[in-house]
C-alpha cells in the first residue's frame, strides 16, 4: 500500500486537482461551522458529496466507486478534527492506495 500526502492550503474553500491511481481526482475541500467538508470527483464524476473530515477517519469508506484507495486526515500534533486554518501543517490530507 502507498500512501502519498496531498497538499492543502490554509484557506476556507479550496478546490485541487490530483492525479492518483492514473485517474483525474478533483477535491472540494470546505468549511462549515460544524466542520470540514470535502467533496470527491473521479473523472468527472462527483463520487462522494458532504463527507464530513474527521481525524483518522477514512472519507469515502467505498472500494467499489472505483477510486482505488481512501482519504485520511491526520492530526500531526494531536488528535483533533481537522480545520481549515491548520490545513497544511498540522492537519494532513494522505491518500492511502489500496491497488
Amino acid at each position: 500500500m502507498s500512501v502519498v500526502q496531498i497538499p492543502l492550503a490554509a484557506t476556507a474553500s479550496q478546490t485541487l486537482n490530483v492525479v492518483l491511481n492514473q485517474q483525474l481526482v478533483r477535491l472540494d475541500v470546505y468549511q462549515r461551522s460544524t466542520g470540514l467538508y470535502m467533496n470527491v470527483w473521479l473523472n468527472d464524476v462527483q463520487v462522494v458529496a458532504g463527507a464530513i473530515c474527521q481525524n483518522l477517519n477514512p472519507v469515502v469508506h467505498a472500494e467499489y466507486l472505483g477510486l482505488g484507495g481512501d482519504f485520511v486526515f491526520v492530526d500531526t500534533q494531536g488528535s483533533s478534527d481537522p480545520a481549515y486554518e491548520g490545513l497544511g501543517g498540522r492537519y494532513v490530507l494522505t491518500f492511502a492506495a489500496t491497488s
